[in-house]
């Protein structure tokens, strides 16, 4: 069942920027496409994706049966719900309904997935539909990537990555949140890819926050999506140069 936690503030005009990437030592975000060219009128959508009562403790995963996976400098720990002080990170947020037509822009670079220190890094990417995701192994171990996919179009791969092998690269063709990704050999590794119907997405860092710009001004169905909490929906209305400030809140269960 789809909630419908969330607050919302509309501001006065403030300069237009680009999607902005949340930095982060343990929870990096990557580029997607950027949005397509900001008129003068286009508006943006930004805040935050909270966390309401006690966030469960991370666990340590003990991965020394392979020494190949390199712990000493990047711990593993369970990644399913990660909070910073009630901020919660690796939360999809896209603009599900209302958006005008938009395509993968040609020569778009793809989103990176790497395993290193048999983890996936980033655990959750977002990718607009019919762009690409690139599989890399920077582990000095072989990993296998198997896929689950819900939509027919989107590629099931099981493959295997060599230790310093070259890279893989998948094109995801239809809209699809949080499809799996594993690794056959390592079964705590775990991923997250989203394939978005449009451009107007992101991932939220370790703090929480998110940006979306260049929306023309409108009204539009705003979804926040995270693995263990499922999905929340809002109404956003954009005025013209304006920014909307939107915050989601998953309580604990």
């Amino acid at each position: 069942m789809t909630l419908r936690i969330a607050s919302l503030i509309v501001l006065s005009t403030l300069p237009l920027v680009g999607c902005r990437q949340t930095a982060s030592p343990t929870v990096p975000i990557v580029s997607h496409p950027a949005s397509p060219a900001v008129t003068a009128t286009a508006g943006e959508i930004s805040g935050l994706v909270l966390f309401a009562g006690q966030a469960p403790s991370r666990v340590r995963l003990d991965v020394s049966a392979d020494p190949g996976c390199n712990q000493a400098n990047l711990p593993a720990f369970t990644e399913q719900i990660v909070v910073n002080d009630h901020h919660l990170a690796n939360v999809f947020i896209y603009v599900k309904a209302g958006a005008p037509a938009s395509s993968a822009p040609a020569g778009s670079s793809p989103v990176v997935l790497d395993q290193r220190g048999c983890r996936y890094i980033p655990h959750v990417i977002a990718v607009q539909q019919g762009g690409a995701v690139e599989f890399v192994n920077s582990d000095a171990t072989v990993h296998n990537i198997t896929t689950v996919p819900s939509q027919a179009g989107n590629p099931s791969v099981s493959f295997a990555e060599n230790a310093n092998s070259a890279p893989r690269t998948e094109t995801f063709k239809e809209p699809e949140v949080m499809l799996p990704v594993r690794c056959s050999y390592h079964p705590w590794m775990s991923a997250f890819i989203n394939v978005a119907p449009n451009s107007w997405f992101d991932v939220t860092g370790a703090d929480g926050a998110f940006h979306i710009a260049g929306l023309p001004p409108g009204t539009y169905t705003l979804a926040a999506v995270q693995e263990k909490f499922g999905e929340q929906d809002i109404q956003v209305t954009i005025a013209p140069r304006a920014v909307a400030k939107v915050n989601f809140t998953f309580p604990a269960r």
